[in-house]
């Protein structure tokens, strides 16, 4: 009945990352010992010092619906990380909290964007992004990079990208699916490119900002040309292992957190009342307050690439930031293992999940085709046996 459907859903594609855990989840209930490796979630569970805050919100009678742009109290408490964190100056006006960074991000593109405008997604970039984009009747357009420039765009391409019809720019520092964090210099360097085309919004994507191993994360709109055009959206999914409560943020130019609320206020209105309040407690407190989690990835990441690099076939190079690795697995192409014919790496990742019970996912989905995501974000016991599979089926 597909015909029945609009057009615009019919234009969207699925979440290949939703559709690889669904596989797996199926997989799983055949009784197949599947080790999924698929999704962007931390395997802790939610600190306890947040967690007593919503009960506290529970006890307390936070039960009404809340503002549609979220309680004062949250976004003054944004607005202090922000300059706590990003040095960043935004007022309580500039903030809309929404169900999740995703809500956030659909919120940005369809107040700015209209049919036909374009919008620069430098590659790899998470899956929603161009489904979003196509969402809005936009054109997303992919700029390239490989495991060989660190998955990083150049300006001489990001300024051979643009046209006319360029409207926005989706940056990710650290980077779903690489890892990859863009320095200040790097940033700084893209900015002036961009200096020259000021009809050009950026949407700075910063929801990994606190997963970072040594290397520095820098907010885009801390330069200050481009603090009246970038949005910056952050929330507490990654960081404070809050996937479920549904939480995400942004502080932008005024005009565009009041359009961002409008549009809110027709769809979901405000975000749930007792997450928000234990929303207010993650942001206040000191960033150390996280760092076991941050230590434990880091260490993870240092295993994961250990045991990768005996794998002949797969190169690597090394992500400062999430808890992704993304290797290039197009060695393997053209190859038949298992009595599989390998030609791209959507077959690759299925050979894995059917023949070492391990569930990835492929870089097709996230502009990177010769590579496949593999998350960290799991027990070490879990990374070693998912490895030591994929290893024996490859070898």
């Amino acid at each position: 009945m597909s015909q029945q459907l609009s057009d615009r859903i019919n234009s969207l594609p699925s979440s290949a990352t939703l559709a690889m855990a669904a596989k797996a989840r199926e997989l799983k209930q055949q009784g197949k010992d599947i080790i999924g490796l698929s999704l962007g979630e931390p395997d802790f569970n939610t600190p306890e010092f947040i967690k007593d805050a919503a009960i506290k919100a529970i006890q307390d009678n936070y039960n009404s619906y809340t503002p549609v742009d979220g309680y004062g109290e949250l976004k003054d408490a944004i607005c202090l990380k922000f300059k706590r964190d990003n040095n960043l100056d935004y007022k309580p006006s500039q903030i809309v909290v929404s169900t999740g960074a995703k809500q956030s991000i659909a919120n940005i593109a369809q107040v700015l964007l209209n049919p036909g405008d374009e919008v620069l997604l430098p590659a790899p970039y998470w899956v929603s992004y161009s489904a979003i984009a196509t969402l809005c009747e936009a054109t997303y357009v992919e700029i390239p990079s490989s495991i060989d420039t660190d998955f990083k765009i150049t300006p001489e391409q990001l300024e051979a990208a643009i046209t006319p019809k360029t409207k926005m720019i989706f940056f990710n520092s650290p980077n779903n699916p690489s890892g990859t964090i863009y320095t200040e210099k790097e940033y700084r360097a893209l900015a002036a490119v961009l200096e020259k085309h000021p009809n050009i919004y950026i949407l700075s994507d910063e929801i990994y900002e606190h997963i970072s191993y040594g290397t520095e994360t820098f907010s885009f709109a801390a330069i200050p040309s481009m603090y009246d055009r970038t949005i910056t959206v952050n929330g507490v999914a990654k960081a404070f292992a809050m996937t479920g409560w549904r939480i995400g943020y942004i502080g932008a130019p005024e005009w565009i957190a009041k359009a961002c609320t409008k549009m809110q206020g027709q769809i979901t209105s405000g975000a749930n009342c007792i997450a928000q309040r234990a929303t207010i407690a993650a942001l206040e407190a000191p960033v150390s307050e996280i760092q076991y989690m941050v230590t434990e990835f880091h260490k993870r990441r240092d295993m994961i690439l250990g045991l990768l690099k005996e794998i002949d076939g797969f190169k690597l190079n090394v992500p400062k930031g999430a808890f992704y690795v993304f290797p290039d697995i197009s060695s393997f192409f053209g190859k038949t293992i298992k009595g599989k014919v390998i030609s791209n790496a959507s077959d690759f990742a299925m050979l894995l999940l059917e023949e070492a019970n391990v569930a990835t996912v492929t870089g097709d989905a996230f502009g990177a085709p010769d590579c496949i995501r593999i998350s960290y974000a799991a027990s070490e016991d879990n990374i070693r046996t998912a490895i030591s599979r994929i290893k024996e089926v490859l070898s």
